[in-house]
Protein backbone atom coordinates (compact mmCIF):
# COMPACT_ATOMS: atom_id res chain seq x y z
CA UNK A 1 0.00 0.00 0.00
CA UNK A 2 1.25 3.34 -0.60
CA UNK A 3 1.25 5.33 1.97
CA UNK A 4 2.04 9.39 3.01
CA UNK A 5 2.99 9.25 6.56
CA UNK A 6 2.13 12.68 8.65
CA UNK A 7 3.76 12.85 12.25
CA UNK A 8 6.41 15.01 14.36
CA UNK A 9 6.82 13.88 18.15
CA UNK A 10 8.22 10.50 19.58
CA UNK A 11 4.98 9.22 19.79
CA UNK A 12 4.58 9.02 15.94
CA UNK A 13 7.92 7.26 15.46
CA UNK A 14 6.84 3.14 16.46
CA UNK A 15 3.72 4.05 13.92
CA UNK A 16 6.07 4.90 11.24
CA UNK A 17 8.30 1.66 12.07
CA UNK A 18 5.99 -0.56 12.02
CA UNK A 19 4.49 0.96 8.57
CA UNK A 20 7.66 -0.14 6.77
CA UNK A 21 8.09 -3.37 9.09
CA UNK A 22 4.49 -4.71 7.79
CA UNK A 23 5.90 -3.81 3.93
CA UNK A 24 4.04 -0.87 3.02
CA UNK A 25 5.44 1.38 0.87
CA UNK A 26 5.60 5.04 2.90
CA UNK A 27 6.09 7.42 -0.10
CA UNK A 28 6.85 10.34 1.92
CA UNK A 29 6.82 11.83 5.29
CA UNK A 30 5.17 14.83 6.52
CA UNK A 31 6.67 16.51 9.64
CA UNK A 32 7.01 20.13 11.47
CA UNK A 33 9.89 21.96 10.60
CA UNK A 34 12.83 21.97 12.57
CA UNK A 35 12.72 23.85 15.85
CA UNK A 36 15.27 25.64 18.04
CA UNK A 37 16.15 23.55 20.96
CA UNK A 38 18.60 23.88 23.82
CA UNK A 39 20.39 26.25 25.10
CA UNK A 40 22.49 27.44 22.13
CA UNK A 41 18.95 27.64 20.02
CA UNK A 42 19.92 25.11 17.14
CA UNK A 43 17.50 23.52 14.57
CA UNK A 44 16.82 20.34 15.66
CA UNK A 45 14.63 17.93 13.16
CA UNK A 46 11.52 16.04 14.48
CA UNK A 47 11.91 12.66 15.76
CA UNK A 48 9.83 11.70 12.47
CA UNK A 49 12.29 13.50 10.32
CA UNK A 50 15.21 11.59 11.67
CA UNK A 51 13.77 8.30 11.67
CA UNK A 52 12.29 8.92 8.14
CA UNK A 53 15.66 9.83 7.12
CA UNK A 54 17.77 7.05 8.51
CA UNK A 55 14.80 4.88 6.57
CA UNK A 56 15.39 6.91 3.09
CA UNK A 57 12.17 8.19 2.90
CA UNK A 58 11.40 11.98 1.46
CA UNK A 59 10.58 14.60 4.00
CA UNK A 60 8.57 16.89 3.59
CA UNK A 61 8.06 19.88 6.06
CA UNK A 62 5.34 22.72 4.30
CA UNK A 63 4.50 25.51 7.10
CA UNK A 64 1.10 24.76 5.97
CA UNK A 65 -1.12 22.74 4.17
CA UNK A 66 -3.93 25.68 3.26
CA UNK A 67 -2.42 26.86 -0.13
CA UNK A 68 -2.89 25.30 -3.42
CA UNK A 69 0.89 24.41 -3.88
CA UNK A 70 0.99 22.03 -1.08
CA UNK A 71 -1.99 20.56 -1.65
CA UNK A 72 -1.06 19.80 -5.37
CA UNK A 73 2.22 18.33 -4.06
CA UNK A 74 0.56 16.23 -1.65
CA UNK A 75 -1.90 14.83 -4.17
CA UNK A 76 1.01 14.26 -6.75
CA UNK A 77 1.79 11.64 -4.54
CA UNK A 78 -0.58 9.29 -5.42
CA UNK A 79 -1.13 7.62 -1.98
CA UNK A 80 -4.07 4.83 -1.05
CA UNK A 81 -4.25 6.40 2.10
CA UNK A 82 -2.38 8.74 4.74
CA UNK A 83 -1.66 8.02 8.36
CA UNK A 84 -1.46 10.87 11.04
CA UNK A 85 -0.25 10.61 14.18
CA UNK A 86 0.48 13.88 16.53
CA UNK A 87 1.11 15.73 13.08
CA UNK A 88 0.20 19.29 14.62
CA UNK A 89 -1.00 20.88 11.35
CA UNK A 90 -4.91 20.79 10.34
CA UNK A 91 -5.66 18.93 6.79
CA UNK A 92 -7.90 20.58 5.03
CA UNK A 93 -10.49 19.18 3.13
CA UNK A 94 -8.53 18.56 -0.41
CA UNK A 95 -5.64 16.94 1.50
CA UNK A 96 -8.24 14.77 3.30
CA UNK A 97 -9.66 13.84 0.08
CA UNK A 98 -6.46 12.95 -1.66
CA UNK A 99 -6.06 9.29 -1.21
CA UNK A 100 -7.55 6.59 -2.05
CA UNK A 101 -9.30 5.19 1.35
CA UNK A 102 -8.34 9.15 3.04
CA UNK A 103 -6.72 9.50 6.01
CA UNK A 104 -6.54 7.66 9.23
CA UNK A 105 -4.92 9.12 12.81
CA UNK A 106 -4.32 7.59 15.38
CA UNK A 107 -5.19 8.96 19.29
CA UNK A 108 -4.36 8.70 22.00
CA UNK A 109 -7.30 8.28 23.87
CA UNK A 110 -10.58 6.42 23.82
CA UNK A 111 -13.01 8.73 21.53
CA UNK A 112 -14.90 10.19 22.17
CA UNK A 113 -13.20 11.21 25.75
CA UNK A 114 -10.28 13.50 25.27
CA UNK A 115 -10.94 14.76 21.92
CA UNK A 116 -8.41 17.37 21.21
CA UNK A 117 -4.31 18.25 21.60
CA UNK A 118 -3.50 16.47 25.40
CA UNK A 119 -5.42 13.49 25.73
CA UNK A 120 -2.76 12.08 27.86
CA UNK A 121 -2.00 14.82 29.82
CA UNK A 122 -5.82 15.27 30.81
CA UNK A 123 -6.45 11.41 31.45
CA UNK A 124 -4.22 11.65 34.12
CA UNK A 125 -5.04 15.09 35.18
CA UNK A 126 -8.68 13.29 35.66
CA UNK A 127 -7.87 10.82 37.37
CA UNK A 128 -9.13 8.06 34.25
CA UNK A 129 -8.63 4.33 35.52
CA UNK A 130 -8.31 3.30 31.85
CA UNK A 131 -7.32 5.14 28.59
CA UNK A 132 -6.27 3.46 25.33
CA UNK A 133 -5.80 4.44 21.31
CA UNK A 134 -8.58 4.70 18.45
CA UNK A 135 -7.76 3.97 15.34
CA UNK A 136 -10.18 7.04 13.27
CA UNK A 137 -11.43 7.89 9.32
CA UNK A 138 -10.36 11.46 9.75
CA UNK A 139 -13.17 14.47 8.69
CA UNK A 140 -12.83 17.87 8.62
CA UNK A 141 -14.39 18.43 12.46
CA UNK A 142 -11.67 18.05 15.81
CA UNK A 143 -10.95 14.25 16.06
CA UNK A 144 -14.83 13.63 15.43
CA UNK A 145 -14.50 10.91 12.82
CA UNK A 146 -15.62 7.63 12.81
CA UNK A 147 -13.64 4.73 14.83
CA UNK A 148 -12.09 1.90 12.97
CA UNK A 149 -10.61 0.25 16.21
CA UNK A 150 -9.81 1.33 19.87
CA UNK A 151 -7.97 -0.40 22.47
CA UNK A 152 -7.18 0.01 25.98
CA UNK A 153 -4.88 0.20 28.88
CA UNK A 154 -5.00 0.95 32.48
CA UNK A 155 -3.54 4.37 33.61
CA UNK A 156 -2.12 3.42 37.07
CA UNK A 157 0.84 5.42 38.46
CA UNK A 158 2.21 6.11 34.71
CA UNK A 159 3.53 9.76 33.97
CA UNK A 160 2.54 10.87 30.78
CA UNK A 161 5.94 9.99 29.09
CA UNK A 162 5.01 6.87 30.10
CA UNK A 163 1.89 6.23 29.01
CA UNK A 164 2.64 8.75 25.92
CA UNK A 165 5.36 5.95 25.19
CA UNK A 166 3.14 2.62 26.17
CA UNK A 167 0.08 4.13 23.36
CA UNK A 168 2.60 4.82 20.85
CA UNK A 169 3.64 0.95 21.14
CA UNK A 170 0.30 0.28 21.44
CA UNK A 171 -0.87 2.41 18.76
CA UNK A 172 1.45 0.95 16.29
CA UNK A 173 0.17 -2.16 16.69
CA UNK A 174 -3.35 -1.78 16.03
CA UNK A 175 -2.53 0.52 13.40
CA UNK A 176 -0.98 -2.78 11.42
CA UNK A 177 -3.79 -4.64 12.48
CA UNK A 178 -6.52 -2.20 10.64
CA UNK A 179 -4.40 -1.77 7.65
CA UNK A 180 -4.41 -5.68 6.82
CA UNK A 181 -8.26 -5.21 6.85
CA UNK A 182 -8.46 -1.87 5.61
CA UNK A 183 -11.23 -1.91 2.57
CA UNK A 184 -13.72 -4.18 4.91
CA UNK A 185 -13.43 -2.78 7.94
CA UNK A 186 -16.23 -0.96 9.06
CA UNK A 187 -16.14 2.74 10.74
CA UNK A 188 -18.79 2.78 13.90
CA UNK A 189 -19.71 6.49 14.17
CA UNK A 190 -18.46 8.21 17.61
CA UNK A 191 -21.50 8.39 20.56
CA UNK A 192 -22.68 11.73 21.39
CA UNK A 193 -22.75 10.70 24.53
CA UNK A 194 -19.27 11.21 26.85
CA UNK A 195 -17.26 13.78 24.36
CA UNK A 196 -14.87 15.58 26.16
CA UNK A 197 -12.11 18.04 24.92
CA UNK A 198 -8.31 17.75 26.09
CA UNK A 199 -7.28 21.65 25.81
CA UNK A 200 -3.55 22.35 25.43
CA UNK A 201 -1.93 22.51 27.99
CA UNK A 202 -1.36 25.84 29.80
CA UNK A 203 1.31 27.06 31.70
CA UNK A 204 -0.78 27.89 34.49
CA UNK A 205 -1.47 24.76 34.69
CA UNK A 206 2.11 23.45 35.70
CA UNK A 207 2.29 25.44 39.06
CA UNK A 208 1.52 23.57 42.10
CA UNK A 209 -1.42 24.92 44.25
CA UNK A 210 -0.95 22.83 47.84
CA UNK A 211 -4.55 24.08 48.90
CA UNK A 212 -5.62 20.93 46.40
CA UNK A 213 -5.83 17.63 47.74
CA UNK A 214 -2.64 15.47 47.79
CA UNK A 215 -3.67 13.19 45.11
CA UNK A 216 -4.83 16.16 42.80
CA UNK A 217 -1.66 17.04 43.26
CA UNK A 218 0.66 13.67 42.56
CA UNK A 219 -1.59 13.46 39.39
CA UNK A 220 -0.55 16.55 38.39
CA UNK A 221 2.53 16.01 39.18
CA UNK A 222 2.85 12.91 36.99
CA UNK A 223 0.33 14.30 34.34
CA UNK A 224 3.42 16.92 33.43
CA UNK A 225 6.56 14.56 34.16
CA UNK A 226 9.27 14.92 33.15
CA UNK A 227 8.61 17.88 31.21
CA UNK A 228 7.33 21.06 31.49
CA UNK A 229 6.89 19.56 35.20
CA UNK A 230 4.77 20.64 38.24
CA UNK A 231 6.54 23.13 40.74
CA UNK A 232 6.71 25.62 43.36
CA UNK A 233 9.10 28.26 44.66
CA UNK A 234 11.10 28.66 47.49
CA UNK A 235 13.30 31.84 48.48
CA UNK A 236 12.63 32.88 44.85
CA UNK A 237 13.91 29.40 43.23
CA UNK A 238 11.90 27.08 40.93
CA UNK A 239 11.76 23.60 42.28
CA UNK A 240 9.76 20.55 40.07
CA UNK A 241 8.59 17.98 41.35
CA UNK A 242 9.05 14.87 39.21
CA UNK A 243 7.93 11.81 41.08
CA UNK A 244 6.09 11.97 44.46
CA UNK A 245 3.93 9.80 47.19
CA UNK A 246 0.33 10.66 48.94
CA UNK A 247 1.02 10.03 52.33
CA UNK A 248 -2.07 10.56 55.41
CA UNK A 249 -0.88 13.55 57.53
CA UNK A 250 -2.40 16.66 57.88
CA UNK A 251 -1.79 20.52 58.32
CA UNK A 252 -1.47 24.10 56.85
CA UNK A 253 -1.55 23.73 53.01
CA UNK A 254 1.77 24.02 51.46
CA UNK A 255 4.45 24.04 54.98
CA UNK A 256 6.55 21.55 55.28
CA UNK A 257 5.57 18.61 58.01
CA UNK A 258 8.94 17.30 58.47
CA UNK A 259 12.69 17.96 57.72
CA UNK A 260 12.13 14.97 54.94
CA UNK A 261 10.53 17.45 52.49
CA UNK A 262 6.64 15.88 53.28
CA UNK A 263 4.17 18.77 52.05
CA UNK A 264 0.56 19.24 53.31
CA UNK A 265 -1.69 19.90 51.48
CA UNK A 266 -5.86 20.67 51.51
CA UNK A 267 -6.44 17.53 52.28
CA UNK A 268 -2.91 14.52 52.78
CA UNK A 269 0.18 15.38 52.30
CA UNK A 270 2.85 14.73 49.34
CA UNK A 271 6.61 13.02 50.04
CA UNK A 272 8.39 13.95 46.51
CA UNK A 273 11.24 11.27 45.91
CA UNK A 274 12.69 12.93 42.52
CA UNK A 275 12.83 16.82 42.52
CA UNK A 276 15.17 19.26 40.04
CA UNK A 277 15.76 22.30 40.67
CA UNK A 278 16.09 25.42 38.23
CA UNK A 279 19.20 24.71 35.69
CA UNK A 280 20.10 21.30 37.17
CA UNK A 281 19.94 17.77 36.31
CA UNK A 282 17.20 15.64 38.34
CA UNK A 283 17.92 13.90 41.96
CA UNK A 284 16.73 12.31 45.08
CA UNK A 285 15.08 14.62 47.58
CA UNK A 286 17.78 13.01 49.66
CA UNK A 287 20.54 14.10 47.48
CA UNK A 288 18.55 18.03 47.51
CA UNK A 289 18.54 18.10 51.49
CA UNK A 290 22.14 17.08 51.68
CA UNK A 291 23.04 20.47 50.28
CA UNK A 292 19.78 22.61 50.44
CA UNK A 293 17.85 22.04 54.15
CA UNK A 294 14.57 23.06 54.31
CA UNK A 295 13.61 22.99 58.04
CA UNK A 296 10.01 22.11 59.32
CA UNK A 297 7.19 24.72 58.47
CA UNK A 298 8.99 26.23 55.81
CA UNK A 299 6.27 27.58 53.64
CA UNK A 300 6.24 26.61 49.81
CA UNK A 301 4.44 28.70 46.81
Amino acid sequence: MRIVFMGTPTFAVPALLALVEAGNEVVAAYTQPPRPAGRGKLLMPSPVQREAELLGIEVRSPRTLRDLEAQADFAALDADLAVVAAYGLILPQPVLDAPKHGCINIHASLLPRWRGAAPIHRAILAGDPVTGVTIMQMEAGLDTGPMLATARTPVEDKTSAELSAELAELGARLLVEVLADLPRHAAAPQPDLGVTYAAKIDKTETRIDFTRAAEHTERQIRAFAPAPGAWFELDGERYRILAAQVVAREGAAGTTLDDALTIACGHGALVPTLIQRAGRPAMTVEELLRGRAVPVGTKLG
